[in-house]
Protein backbone atom coordinates (compact mmCIF):
# COMPACT_ATOMS: atom_id res chain seq x y z
CA UNK A 1 0.00 0.00 0.00
CA UNK A 2 0.85 3.47 -1.05
CA UNK A 3 -0.15 6.71 0.59
CA UNK A 4 -1.22 9.51 -1.55
CA UNK A 5 1.69 12.06 -0.12
CA UNK A 6 4.26 8.95 -1.63
CA UNK A 7 2.71 9.08 -4.78
CA UNK A 8 2.87 13.14 -4.89
CA UNK A 9 6.42 12.85 -3.79
CA UNK A 10 7.46 10.33 -6.61
CA UNK A 11 5.80 12.48 -9.58
CA UNK A 12 7.29 15.56 -7.79
CA UNK A 13 10.95 13.58 -8.28
CA UNK A 14 10.51 13.31 -11.96
CA UNK A 15 8.24 16.48 -12.25
CA UNK A 16 9.33 19.06 -10.11
CA UNK A 17 7.47 21.91 -11.24
CA UNK A 18 4.19 20.14 -11.17
CA UNK A 19 1.17 20.75 -9.27
CA UNK A 20 -0.47 17.41 -8.43
CA UNK A 21 -3.96 16.59 -6.64
CA UNK A 22 -3.78 12.95 -5.59
CA UNK A 23 -7.20 10.66 -4.85
CA UNK A 24 -7.40 7.69 -3.24
CA UNK A 25 -10.51 6.01 -5.03
CA UNK A 26 -11.46 3.11 -2.94
CA UNK A 27 -9.53 4.29 0.47
CA UNK A 28 -7.34 1.10 0.03
CA UNK A 29 -4.28 2.92 -1.02
CA UNK A 30 -4.05 1.01 -4.70
CA UNK A 31 -6.11 3.06 -6.76
CA UNK A 32 -5.60 6.56 -7.29
CA UNK A 33 -6.80 9.24 -9.37
CA UNK A 34 -3.91 11.82 -10.21
CA UNK A 35 -4.25 15.68 -11.42
CA UNK A 36 -0.69 16.81 -12.88
CA UNK A 37 -0.13 20.29 -14.05
CA UNK A 38 3.33 20.43 -15.31
CA UNK A 39 5.34 22.84 -18.13
CA UNK A 40 7.12 19.81 -18.98
CA UNK A 41 3.88 18.58 -20.93
CA UNK A 42 4.35 21.42 -23.34
CA UNK A 43 5.05 20.10 -26.91
CA UNK A 44 3.73 16.80 -25.99
CA UNK A 45 0.57 14.62 -26.47
CA UNK A 46 -1.79 13.47 -23.93
CA UNK A 47 0.18 9.68 -24.47
CA UNK A 48 3.55 11.33 -23.98
CA UNK A 49 2.06 13.13 -20.60
CA UNK A 50 0.61 10.25 -19.45
CA UNK A 51 4.19 8.03 -19.54
CA UNK A 52 6.27 10.68 -18.10
CA UNK A 53 3.97 9.97 -14.67
CA UNK A 54 4.12 6.30 -15.93
CA UNK A 55 7.50 6.82 -15.21
CA UNK A 56 7.76 8.58 -12.35
CA UNK A 57 5.54 6.20 -10.43
CA UNK A 58 7.38 3.26 -12.46
CA UNK A 59 8.35 1.44 -9.17
CA UNK A 60 4.86 1.75 -7.53
CA UNK A 61 2.90 0.29 -10.36
CA UNK A 62 5.61 -3.00 -11.57
CA UNK A 63 5.45 -3.94 -7.44
CA UNK A 64 1.59 -3.20 -7.54
CA UNK A 65 1.52 -1.02 -4.83
CA UNK A 66 -0.52 0.64 -7.26
CA UNK A 67 -2.88 -1.29 -9.00
CA UNK A 68 -5.24 1.77 -10.37
CA UNK A 69 -4.08 4.98 -12.10
CA UNK A 70 -6.57 7.29 -13.66
CA UNK A 71 -4.39 10.36 -15.19
CA UNK A 72 -5.29 13.79 -15.67
CA UNK A 73 -2.33 15.59 -17.31
CA UNK A 74 -2.35 19.41 -18.32
CA UNK A 75 -0.19 22.70 -19.20
CA UNK A 76 -0.26 25.25 -17.18
CA UNK A 77 -2.14 27.43 -20.30
CA UNK A 78 -4.33 24.39 -20.44
CA UNK A 79 -5.18 24.44 -17.01
CA UNK A 80 -5.67 27.80 -16.48
CA UNK A 81 -8.06 27.35 -19.32
CA UNK A 82 -10.23 24.52 -17.78
CA UNK A 83 -10.15 26.75 -14.55
CA UNK A 84 -11.94 29.23 -16.45
CA UNK A 85 -14.39 27.55 -18.14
Amino acid sequence: MINPQQVEAMIKAELPDAQIQVQDLTGGGDHYQVTVVSSQFADKGLVQQHQLVYGALRQAMSTEAIHALALKTYTPAAWEATAAS
